[in-house]
């Protein structure tokens, strides 16, 4: 780190509030893979607010930073992050009942976990086909969540597209305004967020009335499916799929056919339940992950002539 990076870091310090401020704090305990060295900052974001003004610091100060949530979907490098690294944990939210209908206003850093419990116990449906899934509203948004349905009468991709209505966010021009989907620009795993420098403040989901008792068993349903196919992040902790989807044909099942399930390097491993799935066994470094990405990449190329593209993002210096 050069002295003028130091002096921006120190500048970017002192416009935060220290009481909500770490310095060289380790990053794995904050991601779901539990890897990660230090960031030279973390600030944890409790409102809107807190995180529209830690944004707006960070680029006026010109110190690269980084929004995590609940750090699913990313590794962070061993040797961590070079600048500030925003914690979002600004979790107010309110539902709005007007009739059948309902919009559910949240910040961005609130857990999907949250409203599902909440919407579920008020009889609105809409969120509860994501339950299980570790996500804040902001990373929701971000990599348009969805979850593939195993009931008969719904066997389908639902999208958290399907109940946005809008969400705040700063943009890259440092303006902050309210858009719509059609600025927003969904796609499978994929939005706007991933090519403009915008921050998604809160955001709005419209939610319709259903019997508890409907919404109880969907809740079992997609609990007991994913339970069954993906490992459990207390005891086995990933970052989710590691490869994009292909088209006809799963990422995971390649790897699968190229007898990669269960390989293990180092202290990761690729999913015994989910091929797509690296799991952390203890004490797995990024270096083990990015080599085991590797090493599934050209087996896969050699063997089925395809190239699997990664899907989570790779945070920091490795």
């Amino acid at each position: 780190m050069t002295s003028s990076d130091s002096r921006a870091i120190s500048r970017l310090a002192t416009a935060l509030d220290p009481a909500h401020l770490h310095r060289n704090e380790p990053l794995a305990p904050y991601t779901t893979f539990r890897i990660g060295g230090p960031a030279d900052l973390l600030f944890e974001s409790t409102s809107a607010d807190a995180l529209a003004n830690a944004v707006l610091a960070a680029r006026q100060t010109g110190v690269p930073y980084f929004v995590l949530g609940l750090g699913a979907n990313v590794l962070i490098g061993d040797r961590g992050f070079r600048g500030l690294v925003i914690r979002n944990v600004a979790a107010h939210h309110e539902f709005r009942e007007a009739g059948e209908s309902c919009s559910v206003r949240s910040e961005s850093g609130a857990t999907i976990k949250a409203l599902i419990q909440e919407s579920v116990a008020r009889g609105w449906s809409g969120l509860e086909h994501y339950v299980g899934i570790p996500s804040t509203v902001g990373g929701a948004i971000w990599q348009n969540l969805h979850f593939l349905s195993p009931a008969p009468e719904r066997e389908r991709t639902m999208f958290i597209a399907e109940v946005f209505e809008s969400c705040e966010i700063v943009s890259q021009e440092n303006e902050r305004k309210t858009v719509d989907a059609a600025y927003v620009r969904f796609g499978y795993d994929d939005s706007v967020f991933h090519h403009r420098r915008d921050v998604v403040l809160a955001a709005t989901f419209k939610l319709q009335r259903q019997d508890p008792a409907v919404l109880h068993r969907i809740l079992q349903e997609n609990l007991s499916w994913r339970g069954a196919k993906h490992p459990w992040l207390d005891w086995h902790p990933s970052a989710g799929s590691i490869f994009k989807k292909i088209e006809g044909v799963g990422a995971g099942r390649l790897v699968d056919q190229c007898g990669l399930k269960g390989f293990r390097h180092g202290g990761a491993q690729i999913s015994h339940l989910h091929a797509n799935i690296i799991v952390n066994l203890g004490g797995a470094t990024a270096k083990d992950v990015r080599e085991l990405i590797d090493i599934a990449q050209a087996t896969v190329e050699r063997e089925c002539g395809v190239h699997l593209d990664p899907e989570i993002g790779f945070i920091g210096e490795f």
